[in-house]
This record gives structure tokens, C-alpha cells and sequence, in this order.
């Protein structure tokens, strides 16, 4: 297996071809208030791309349900957020998966805990969602769990790294005994090497989920930062910092393009290396993150698994 120095720039850089690669069958994420500003999807996103819908605490689920609807009908599989800390109980858990499927065709979901710290009802974690046997129930044929590259603050605080890895754990068997297909979509960072590393400790320790490894998309940098404080990014933050302290830098906006070239060349040396996909997080616009996207190679008219 081939090694790679992923601190010296000249040895990281890949071909176009790559990239392009790399970038195929993106996905990436909006919220009902976000879609509701974009008059049609068709103008921003080839065909076939996966749309996650974020569920912030507080947003109704019929504005959930009203945005699956619209995307599905616009022609994109589109994958909800069921956050188990806002879901009071097993019969609301049912209740939602009933309205996404009867109004919107949904057949995939992100579960995760959510951003709340303290649990609405019965769920506080999207193991417990899984374990309803809802979701197999109805039918779904795809489930994404959470991973966390740098940590998790909602697992660390209580057990450390020992209890996040006995989380994925849990994922990983929970895969062989559910009929939807997995994978684990990631927290944004801004370093390849801390994700290289994380993604090859989880395959060591037998953990083999396909990653979709998450990636923010080109913003102010100010805005980044914020974001990142406020989602918990690790020590790779430092690479925004650095930038927020070069004046020449500080007012161009951000752009994802050195972390993916790195992480683009590993998975060219390491065919088998566990990045299946990448997913943004457009936090300085939908529109902004598919133009760069479609300059950079981006092409999701053929996902890699729809």
C-alpha cells in the first residue's frame, strides 16, 4: 500500500482525473428554509444527486414533509434527519415515517441524536431509533448514521473515545442484521490526515460502514468558524484560525479544495480506503457550493449507491 506524506502540498496534489473521481455522486444538504429560497433544484444539482434535509429543533415536520415532497417530485432521492432527541416517542417516530413515505416516496433517513441537549421524550440516541425496528418495518432501503472524525461531545463527555468507538461498533453490527443499506456520513473538518486516520482506525477495529465523509462548502470564513465552534469541529478548526490570521486571506472566502485534493489522492493510492462518498454541508450557500462542485468535477448523475 502505497504511503503518502499529507503535510508537504507538492506530494498530496492529484490529477483533475482524481478529483473528479472523488467528487462523483456527491451529496449534499438544505434545510426547508433554504430549499423554499431555490426556484428550481434542476438549475443547481444534476440528476440523481442525494439531498439530505436537516431538522433543526423547532421546525414543524410538515415543512420537512413539504421539502421531501418537493425534491422527490423534482426527481432527487432525498434523505430526512430524524434527530431522536426531538422525537417524543416510538408512536411519533411511526407517525413520521408514515407522512414521508404516504406524501414524499422517502426510502432513506439520516438518524442521529441531534442538536439538543436535553431529550424531548423517550429517544436520546439514534441507536434507540434503530432499535424500534421501524424503519425496517417500513421498508427503507438505505440508513446513514452519524460518525464524528475529531470526536463527539455529545458521547465524549460521558465516556470518552472508548464510548464512541462502542458506538460505531453497535452501527457496524446493526448493519448485518438490517435489510437497509448503511453508511456513516461524517462532520465536516478541514484536515485530510485527521480523517485518513479515523477512517482507518474504524476499519482496524473491524468497523467497516462505508464513509461519506462530510466537507463544507466554500463560505466567508467568518461564517466557518462560527459554524464550526458551534458543530463541535476538532482540532482541524485550526486550519481556519490560521487562515483568520493571514490578513491577505482573511476576506476571501473559503474553499474545500485542498482538504479534498489530499483526501482525493489517498483514495487514488488506496482503492480500498473507506471514503465511499463525499457530502457537503453548503454553509455559504446551495447555489455558491454547486457552482464550485460543477467547476471542481463534480458530476452526481450516477451516484454511487442511490
Amino acid at each position: 500500500m502505497a504511503l503518502f506524506n499529507f503535510r508537504k502540498r507538492e506530494t498530496t496534489t492529484p490529477s483533475n482525473g482524481a478529483m473528479e473521481a472523488f467528487l462523483q455522486g456527491y451529496s449534499i444538504e438544505v434545510m426547508p428554509r433554504t430549499a423554499s429560497k431555490v426556484e428550481s433544484f434542476r438549475d443547481l444539482l444534476p440528476e440523481g444527486t442525494r439531498v439530505y434535509i436537516a431538522h433543526i429543533e423547532g421546525t414543524p415536520i410538515e415543512e420537512m414533509v413539504a421539502t421531501a415532497k418537493r425534491l422527490n417530485d423534482e426527481g432527487y432521492p432525498v434523505m430526512p434527519h430524524f434527530p431522536a432527541r426531538i422525537i417524543k416517542d416510538a408512536a411519533t417516530l411511526e407517525n413520521w415515517i408514515a407522512m414521508y413515505q404516504g406524501e414524499a416516496d422517502v426510502k432513506q433517513a439520516l438518524l442521529l441524536a441531534g442538536g439538543v441537549s436535553q431529550p424531548h421524550g423517550d429517544f436520546h440516541s439514534s441507536m434507540q431509533l434503530m432499535e424500534t425496528g421501524l424503519f425496517d418495518k417500513a421498508g427503507f432501503t438505505r440508513l446513514h448514521v452519524a460518525g464524528h472524525p475529531e470526536g463527539n461531545r455529545d458521547i465524549d463527555v460521558n465516556g470518552g473515545d472508548a464510548a464512541v468507538m462502542e458506538a460505531a461498533r453497535w452501527k457496524q453490527s446493526f448493519s448485518e442484521r438490517t435489510d437497509a443499506q448503511m453508511a456513516m456520513a461524517t462532520q465536516f473538518a478541514f484536515e485530510a490526515q485527521p480523517i485518513i486516520d479515523w477512517v482507518n482506525r474504524l476499519n482496524a477495529e473491524g468497523i467497516m460502514l462505508p464513509v461519506h465523509i462530510g466537507i463544507a462548502g466554500p463560505a466567508k470564513l467568518q461564517t466557518l468558524i462560527k459554524f464550526a465552534i458551534a458543530c463541535g469541529v476538532g482540532p482541524s478548526l485550526k486550519v481556519l484560525q490560521k487562515r483568520a490570521m493571514d490578513v491577505s486571506k482573511l476576506l476571501l472566502p473559503y474553499e474545500p479544495t485542498d482538504v479534498l485534493q489530499d483526501l482525493a489522492a489517498y483514495k487514488a493510492a488506496n482503492p480500498d480506503f473507506g471514503i465511499e462518498q463525499v457530502h457537503f454541508f453548503p454553509l455559504g450557500g446551495i447555489k455558491t457550493n454547486a457552482q464550485w462542485a460543477i467547476d471542481n468535477g463534480g458530476d452526481a448523475t450516477k451516484p454511487a449507491n442511490a
